[in-house]
């Protein structure tokens, strides 16, 4: 049996086992070590996975990752999305649908800290979801905005999606966050404006706040001070090499720290937090074990280049075959969990997009904002979940319903994005 054939085999193996619900990074090292051995020999496919575990766990880019996790759990905890979201109701309460606006700008904020979907979402949907309640806003508009603001985590610098999309595929930590800026905010300007849209086409859906004098306006930003300091001088000192990225997460995450403390949070709330760290890096660093082991099977398998090589005979148009990796990554993004679908398909897809000369940043972007779909559309939909947990009296339909106008604005971004690739290239270097 050849190679390419044994790559096949592998890949539908990988399917049937996520299809069983066998864990993902278990599910990888099982396709990834048999693989191996099916290639190369069994004492091969030992060896590498004695190496493997040390490579990942000793490899310094990897070590940003607990960092950015325990930052966003910090400020989770620490008191830090409440002060946000107040901001925010002040400068947009005032308006109809301005607390779902500001619902949103708290998310795209809270998620430059943050770094992750779920835990945006979570955080902001126990701040935000009571306060619109009470003024008598629609569950599905409230909820809506909450799941849709909660995937700007995955896009606004810095992300822990965009930072492993780097990682796996060689680029620079800094070009991939300087390059998911301009879409991070385009998604929280285009979610503001959706809110807007759906005021105007259903003005039922909410009423207007306790408007507010420009004084008070003002002197609400001070909340903000905090987010944007740690953002400044975090993306600041990677974008202009003042530090590592690895660096820049610890920067962060003691910035953070300072904060909570300065706060008031003690011994059993940050010892909660390092657990909580700890829990959510192990299954990263889990899954980044079981990517390394697979990338290794096909590598050696050769399927990446047979797939290649038949997309050449089909003589399809670089753009074509990206549209098609989108639509699969659309698809992909029903089912599973962003980090990852990215984790298993990268090192599937990557050789492919090099091959035909595709810019990798650009195509990271398109890709992470196709993932980000996937957080908000049915039957899965990680973040729809996450605040179905948190507000348990909101049925999964009625959230599904609300978020639908997002996921229209998010198919407009991807469009402009895919036509215009120069906005994912406005800040770098």
């Amino acid at each position: 049996m050849g190679s390419e054939m044994i790559g096949a085999i592998g890949l539908g193996l990988l399917l049937l086992l996520m299809a069983l619900r066998v864990p993902v990074a278990l599910t990888m090292l099982i396709v990834g070590v048999v693989g191996f051995a099916q290639v190369i020999s069994w004492g091969a496919a030992i060896a590498q996975l004695k190496t493997v575990p040390v490579e990942v766990l000793s490899n310094y880019s990897f070590s940003a990752v607990p960092m950015f996790i325990l930052m966003g759990v910090l400020a989770a905890h620490s008191g830090m999305a409440g002060k946000l979201f107040h901001s925010t109701r002040v400068i947009c309460g005032g308006w109809k649908g301005g607390l779902a606006i500001a619902a949103v700008g708290s998310c795209g904020i809270f998620s430059a800290i943050s770094g992750s979907s779920l835990a945006t979402a979570s955080t902001m949907t126990r701040v935000a979801l009571p306060e619109m309640e009470r003024y008598g806003y629609h569950r599905g508009l409230a909820t809506g905005a909450l799941a849709a603001g909660g995937t700007l985590g995955i896009m606004i610098p810095p992300s822990i999606a965009l930072l492993i999309y780097a990682i796996l595929t060689e680029q620079s930590v800094g070009d991939m966050f300087m390059a998911g800026l301009v879409p991070g905010l385009m998604g929280l300007a285009m979610y503001a404006l959706t809110v807007t849209v759906v005021m105007r086409l259903k003005p039922s859906l909410a009423v207007a706040g306790e408007p507010t004098a420009w004084r008070e306006k003002l002197a609400s930003m001070t909340g903000l001070v905090p987010f944007f300091a740690v953002f400044l001088v975090m993306i600041l000192g990677i974008y202009f090499g003042a530090f590592t990225p690895t660096e820049g997460a610890s920067v962060g995450a003691f910035a953070t720290l300072l904060y909570a403390l300065v706060k008031g949070m003690r011994g059993a709330e940050l010892w909660r937090s390092v657990q909580e760290t700890l829990a959510l890096s192990t299954v990263v660093f889990f899954m980044l074990v079981g990517a390394e082991m697979l990338g290794y099977f096909i590598s050696v398998s050769r399927i990446s280049f047979s797939i290649t090589d038949l997309l050449y005979g089909m003589e399809l148009s670089p753009m074509v075959v990206v549209l098609c990796i989108l639509a699969l990554y659309f698809v992909l993004g029903m089912f599973m969990d962003a980090i990852a679908m990215l984790v298993i398909t990268v090192p599937v897809v990557f050789p492919i997009i090099q091959s035909l000369g595709i810019d990798p940043v650009w195509f990271g972007i398109i890709t992470v904002l196709t993932v980000e779909l996937g957080l908000i559309t049915p039957p899965v939909g990680m973040n729809v979940f996450v605040i179905k947990a948190m507000a348990p009296h909101v049925g999964l339909g009625e959230i599904f319903r609300g978020v639908a106008p997002f996921i229209v604005s998010d198919f407009l971004r991807l469009a402009l994005l895919i036509a215009f690739p120069v906005l994912t290239t406005l800040f770098l270097l």
